[in-house]
């Protein structure tokens, strides 16, 4: 759907039961997209809501979707970490609930022009605020070898990285890599047949680690989980759905260092740090779409929502 902004939600009846807390409380989607779940929680609600989002395409399509709750809601474009300062400057003081739904839209990996797909071909972009000085092209074109090698394997988790870099900095030595397709088919090449796997295209990986250097998602995550921490009233939730494992480990550790106590080493005699701990982890393991949801829409397989309650 080219022609508007679109976005299949996830997981929306379970994050929906999930973190409803107060039917009249106030709550952040922090990352609104297609507004969705917004959608869900102020159809069942009479809850306030505050969305946030970096892209000017979703919050221009969330403010329509959402036209109908009038002033129940107030959108905000910005990136979730700055939760704290917009809460602030909405004097509001806490909440009863933050949702964040990390990763790439439907829409930026449909839309051709936003260059985070390499079934298309356009130019490299994949920035999810246009705005943002740094792009893939830079990314490819003008970091260093040995940075490229970093982000592809820490990022991408691709073991051919070294391969990958080396081939991406002999390409653009002639030429500047300027597409999409131009780059999926260098990443491609560098890889040997026998290390490819079957079921995903060769750039898979090269392509979902450039998208997080250039938009630091990972790095985003921990300080946004602190900062809705922060914002939330006691027994308020926070859900976050993840959609790799990198991103899931983050919200995992995370999740489990504010719901523990003592951090003090473990050949101390006593505890000297009386730390106690702030989150109460509601769900143990990551919950998973349905198998019903995950044959409508295939995105839903790699979901994984972890939620966790204020002490």
């Amino acid at each position: 759907m080219q022609g508007g902004f679109f976005h299949e939600p996830v997981m929306v009846k379970e994050v929906v039961e999930m973190l409803l807390v107060n039917k009249k409380g106030i709550y952040v989607d922090g990352t609104i997209g297609g507004a969705g779940h917004a959608c869900a929680l102020l159809e069942n609600t009479d809850c306030f809501l505050v969305g946030i989002d970096r892209d000017d395409e979703a919050l221009l399509f969330a403010e329509k979707k959402l036209a109908r709750f009038g002033k129940r809601k107030i959108l905000v474009k910005a990136n979730f970490v700055e939760l704290g300062e917009i809460l602030k400057k909405l004097d509001i003081e806490k909440v009863d609930g933050v949702l964040f739904d990390l990763g790439v839209s439907s829409h930026q990996l449909e839309k051709p022009e936003r260059g985070f797909s390499f079934s298309f071909e356009a130019p490299l972009d994949m920035r999810m605020d246009q705005n943002y000085e740094i792009s893939a092209y830079d990314v490819v074109n003008s970091f260093a070898q040995s940075d490229l090698e970093n982000i592809i394997r820490s990022y991408g988790e691709e073991k051919m990285a070294a391969r990958i870099a080396t081939a991406i900095i002999r390409q653009r030595r002639s030429a500047p890599i300027e597409t999409t397709t131009q780059l999926a088919a260098i990443v491609a090449k560098a890889i040997p047949a026998k290390f490819r796997m079957r079921k995903i295209h060769p750039a898979t990986k090269t392509f979902q680690a450039i998208r997080i250097a250039v938009n630091n998602e990972l790095s985003n995550i921990k300080p946004a989980i602190n900062s809705a921490v922060e914002a939330l009233k006691t027994g308020g939730r926070l859900c976050v759905i993840s959609f790799h494992s990198l991103e899931d480990r983050i919200v995992k550790n995370e999740f489990q260092f504010l719901a523990g106590s003592c951090i003090c080493p473990k050949d101390a005699p006593f505890c000297v740090c009386e730390r106690q701990p702030v989150l109460k982890l509601i769900t143990k393991k990551a919950l998973k779409s349905s198998p019903e949801e995950m044959h409508i829409n295939p995105r839903a397989r790699s979901a994984r929502l972890r939620v966790a309650q204020r002490c």
